[in-house]
């Protein structure tokens, strides 16, 4: 069977109906399959599941046979030290990480007709060919109008309150400090997606009160957050000054084989982005502050300005950062009506551009309009939480659908 298949069993829950167990014989339930990963890495990111009692929550890996594992060279990669489950056809072998620690392992259960897996397998390389994902995409080519402006208003309010929520999270680790929490963010969101994760870890393990110490040199700023990312410093005074700062603040680099260099323009490259990011908080010692005071949209793509940062880049920063943690704030500490604060931040986004991703690019590609950054922050969320989890009946276009074929019966 090949693996496109078993991607679209997964992908598509055609397991739902089947009793799933790891291969120790643990009780296995799958709360959600994750992200599909289109860069380098284990194949779904951010999938939940339940082992016995507990639950995970991390990667997953797709393989026909368990042998895979070890043909892909798996078990010597950092970046699979997160799975938290093998799915396989045939599970012929246990598998470990670097460290030397079993991951559990499921022989994923599925219907086994040969007739019915042709069907699929044609399904899935149709679907594997970029064609819209978007269930509903004929009926929306036909009235586009399905999709309303009432419900992406909402859509885009479910967005915001979901990063809310994680802000909130945040602030529970940081001990209630917007600053901290508020560095971490951005620096997430500094690695635009396919470097987000090693971005993050490099702000948890760096603390924000080690680098305002040294705020007035950009050079110890650089030099700490190069070395910090574990990454090779090429400049050799840099690597002095950052041997000298991790012994002064006993600092220990995060795993250097985080990061994924393959396949990204040399704009986007992790030390690139490691130096702006030093440049935007050397230039600014209480940045959260700082983004509250600012009420001009060009005041706050000034702040983020500086050569080699694009406009198309400080957006994503204003959408998936500036923009939530004002929203955030205004409620949680300034106690504004949640209504009017999303008001203010929908505002905000009508004047940034619209994200140019494949994901808006399927919408456009079936009539749907995409304005600007309102538009598409809500088609985002649609496909994201609706489309892909086929959540249809939960969808007020799958309602209309549905409502409209049984006035026609």
């Amino acid at each position: 069977m090949p693996e496109i298949l078993l991607h679209y069993i997964w992908e598509h829950c055609l397991w739902a109906d089947y009793l799933q167990q790891t291969t120790d014989g643990r009780r296995l339930q799958i709360v959600s399959v994750g992200e599909h990963n289109l860069n380098a890495g284990p194949d779904y990111s951010h999938a939940r599941i339940r082992i016995g009692d507990e639950e995970w929550v991390g990667n997953v890996e797709l393989h026909i046979h368990s042998s895979d594992w070890y043909k892909h060279n798996h078990q010597q990669d950092k970046a699979y030290d997160s799975v938290v489950l093998h799915v396989v056809c045939e599970a012929d072998k246990q598998v470990f990480n670097t460290r030397g620690e079993a991951i559990a392992q499921c022989e994923l259960q599925f219907p086994r007709d040969r007739d019915y897996l042709t069907g699929m397998l044609t399904e899935a390389m149709r679907m594997d060919s970029a064609e819209s994902r978007i269930g509903c995409a004929q009926q929306l080519l036909d009235d586009p109008l399905l999709l309303t402006e009432g419900w992406r208003h909402l859509l885009l309010h479910k967005r915001l309150d979901c990063k809310r929520a994680s802000i909130e999270r945040l602030l529970g680790i940081t001990q209630g400090s917007w600053e901290h929490a508020f560095y971490i963010s951005l620096a997430r969101n500094f690695g635009f997606h396919t470097n987000s994760v090693p971005f993050e870890e490099l702000a948890i393990a760096t603390p924000l009160s080690c680098l305002r110490k040294h705020r007035d040199s950009l050079f110890q700023l650089t030099a700490i957050l190069l070395g910090q990312s574990g990454l090779p410093i090429k400049d050799l005074p840099l690597a002095r000054e950052y041997e000298f700062l991790r012994t002064k603040f006993s600092l220990t680099p995060i795993d250097a084989s985080l990061w994924k260099l393959g396949r990204i323009r040399p704009q986007n490259s992790p030390e690139r982005r490691i130096r702006q990011f030093a440049y935007l908080l050397h230039r600014s010692e209480f940045l959260f502050s700082r983004v509250q005071e600012l009420q001009e949209m060009d005041e706050l793509v000034g702040l983020f300005a500086q050569e080699g940062m694009s406009r198309a880049s400080i957006d994503i920063l204003l959408i998936n950062t500036i923009i939530p943690y004002r929203y955030a704030f205004a409620i949680d500490v300034q106690s504004c009506d949640s209504r009017a604060a999303f008001l203010r931040a929908e505002a905000m986004m009508r004047q940034i551009a619209a994200e140019d991703n494949t994901i808006i690019r399927q919408w456009k590609a079936i009539g749907q309009q995409v304005h600007n950054a309102t538009d598409s922050q809500a088609l985002l969320h649609l496909y994201q939480n609706y489309c892909q989890h086929h959540e249809c009946v939960n969808c007020d276009v799958g309602y209309r659908i549905f409502f409209a074929q049984q006035l026609r019966q």
